[in-house]
């Protein structure tokens, strides 16, 4: 798998009877399918869970939501403590480069979900925006803030 810009991690690999390979997912607590998707998934989970403070207890990997009638998955969730979404993590396996395309789709589900912050990663890019909805406008920051400065307590 592909050298990620991410904090040291060595997740659990095994392979399977079938001779594939899995990845252990700390959120969903079982194995998935080991994909180069998935491989910037579980770094970045790790990233934002070990060193910027975000609590796992309020994450979820796999959210399905309906827009346009049709299921739709966000790769991750961040709830508040009140459990209402605040942020969506959208994946993006290294070789694919994070366009305007990709931040579309990250927008599209949050026609639904209303977050306070949109995240894409590709494992070597990240990107977050923090949405103002009183200004109908949004501020790409710098870096991925530290769970402590998102106050992620709305009741929207």
């Amino acid at each position: 798998m592909d050298k990620l810009n991410l904090p040291q991690y060595t997740p659990r690999i095994r392979k399977t009877d079938n001779g594939k390979f899995q990845i252990w997912d700390t959120l969903r607590m079982q194995f998935v399918a080991l994909t180069p998707e998935e491989w910037v998934r579980q770094h970045f989970t790790n990233f934002l869970i070990e060193h910027l403070g975000y609590p796992k207890s309020l994450m979820t990997n796999e959210v399905s939501i309906t827009l346009n009638n049709m299921t739709r998955r966000c790769d991750t969730v961040l709830y508040s403590l009140n459990l209402i979404p605040s942020m969506i993590i959208e994946y993006k396996r290294p070789s694919v480069s994070i366009t305007q395309k990709v931040f579309d789709q990250i927008c599209r589900y949050n026609l639904v979900m209303h977050v306070d912050y949109l995240v894409i990663s590709n494992g070597i890019n990240h990107y977050c925006c923090k949405m103002d909805y009183q200004n109908q406008t949004y501020q790409f920051l710098k870096e991925i803030p530290h769970y402590s400065e998102i106050q992620p307590t709305s009741s929207k």
